[in-house]
């Protein structure tokens, strides 16, 4: 969200007549982000190093399961011992360290307009709400089997705050044929949003097709696509130690063409990792870097990013746990060997809850906080995330915007010049016992110092039971049901929009794209 509101106090205060002075406005920009805190370690250097020299050592004597011939064929090229009856991959230490000089150090990706660009790096910083999720939950229509009703209002909202600068698959349209579905996606990327879009990587022909209509729509030559990344996907692992069809193709064809691929092995301690946080964030370091080889391999320079989700699950019942001790752990040690690296990487906040409960909240906000001071990059299910990623609620997607726009106030960063101390419009004016309500810093800056909230309330208790009692969580339905009735494309040429339709309809008619297994 464009932070530029004007509250009704400060209408009340400058006048409503034609001479009223016009109220300044907040304008603080939330597209292009850095992370304002110092990261933290959670392992000495020399147990990072280990962990490190542990994964080669893993990729190079235990191997990792490719099932893509193509993509053993590549590691085969590149000196890589290959067995083909067990599918088994063994990746010299070399090839790795060679993969992980010829990645980006540094990203620019390009959204449909160019104030949406951003830049990943290390240090700086990107959200995304929560993604992935079959099904869509809020207060007036409860849980639900996700609809394309739901991808599209979820998008929206996406759109509408400036807090998120990538456009995330919130949730799955399941009401929409999974061999028509990414038509569906990308034409409503396309048409709501100037935001940076993500493709599922489901095979090489739904993938080209999402190229296909991505150049279309936005007027890209062939040449210009390829240079800069225009778009990304998300590769997951199976751990352990497995890389599948899709995945593997979906780095091959992502590198190819230039766009991004954010690698990430997801990796639940006690379950498909080992039950500590060294040995499972060893196995995802290991996991990771055959991946990011795997790009480097295929199309050296490619952009690509590191990446990690490892928490633990419950030992009780098997259940994924988030925003945990060792979730926030977890990150800290992703980021100690992404730094080592040196690539741009993406952790992961989420939330365990069923509902958009305290319990939701305090999980989201740690596990936040453990990728801010771990000094991610990207992270992901930042929002609206809960169930362990089965559903995404609208609610709570509000919720959460409210905290990460809070985190984006801090990333401007405090000023302490002579403006802002104010010998002489403040404390010089303000007499002992008096207060700075009238004084002058105070009346140039009402409208502007202070973030204002959509969703809290700071009213007191009186005012607040005046208005109905209304709790955060019902706010937040008449949040994000204004923000979707109020919502407003950005302008689009609509020759380009013409020519994706016709697309669509055409390979719609050739029967589509199913996904690959």
């Amino acid at each position: 969200m464009v932070i530029s509101q004007t509250s009704e106090r400060g209408r009340r205060r400058r006048g409503r007549g034609a001479d009223a002075v016009p109220v300044p406005s907040r304008d603080v920009n939330y597209r292009q982000l850095r992370n304002p805190f110092p990261v933290m370690e959670v392992f000495p250097a020399d147990q990072i190093a280990d962990m490190h020299e542990t994964a080669l050592r893993t990729l190079q004597e235990l191997g990792i399961k490719v099932l893509l011939p193509e993509a053993r064929r590549i590691f085969d090229k590149a000196g890589a011992r290959v067995e083909e009856d067990s599918e088994m991959v063994f990746i010299g230490r070399e090839i790795v360290e060679a993969a992980i000089t010829t990645a980006p150090k540094s990203i620019n990706c390009r959204a449909g307009a160019r104030r949406r660009d951003f830049t990943l790096e290390l240090g700086s910083l990107v959200f995304q709400p929560g993604a992935g999720a079959p099904n869509a939950t809020d207060l007036e229509k409860g849980r639900r089997p996700a609809t394309g009703q739901d991808y599209l209002d979820f998008l929206k909202l996406t759109h509408h705050f400036d807090v998120f600068q990538m456009i995330s698959p919130q949730v799955e349209p399941q009401d929409v044929p999974t061999h028509l579905r990414h038509y569906f996606t990308t034409q409503a990327q396309m048409e709501l949003t100037d935001k940076f879009p993500f493709f599922y990587s489901r095979g090489t022909p739904q993938v080209m097709d999402c190229f296909e209509m991505l150049t279309t729509a936005r007027g890209l030559p062939d040449d210009e696509f390829r240079a800069t990344p225009h778009s990304y996907t998300i590769i997951n692992t199976n751990s352990p130690r497995t890389l599948d069809i899709p995945m593997a193709q979906g780095l091959i064809d992502f590198a190819r063409h230039g766009q991004m691929s954010i690698v990430t092995p997801f990796t639940l301690m006690g379950a498909m990792a080992p039950i500590t946080v060294a040995g499972a964030i060893t196995l995802s370091h290991a996991e990771a870097l055959a991946a990011v080889t795997l790009t480097q391999l295929t199309n050296p320079g490619a952009p690509v990013c590191y990446g990690t989700f490892t928490s633990n699950v419950d030992m009780k019942s098997g259940a994924p746990a988030f925003g945990t001790p060792s979730h926030f752990q977890a990150s800290l040690a992703a980021g100690q060997l992404a730094r080592q690296l040196g690539l741009p990487w993406r952790s992961a906040a989420g939330s365990a809850s069923n509902v958009n409960d305290v319990q939701a909240a305090s999980e989201n906000q740690f596990g936040l906080w453990g990728c801010l001071m771990a000094g991610a990059t990207v992270i992901i299910h930042s929002a609206g995330w809960l169930e362990g990623g089965l559903t995404v609620s609208f609610e709570k997607m509000i919720c959460d915007a409210e905290v990460l726009n809070m985190v984006a106030e801090l990333c401007a960063g405090a000023q302490a010049g002579t403006a802002e101390i104010g010998y002489d419009t403040a404390l010089r004016e303000v007499e002992p016992s008096g207060h700075f309500f009238a004084s002058s810093q105070t009346m140039e800056r009402y409208n502007t110092e202070f973030y204002e909230p959509h969703v809290h309330d700071y009213a007191n208790f009186g005012t607040w039971s005046e208005r109905g009692s209304i709790d955060a969580n019902h706010r937040a339905t008449d949040v994000w049901k204004t923000i979707l009735n109020d919502f407003k494309a950005p302008a689009g040429d609509s020759d380009r929009l013409g020519d994706l339709q016709d697309f669509i309809a055409r390979r719609t008619a050739e029967g589509g794209a199913p996904p690959e297994s």
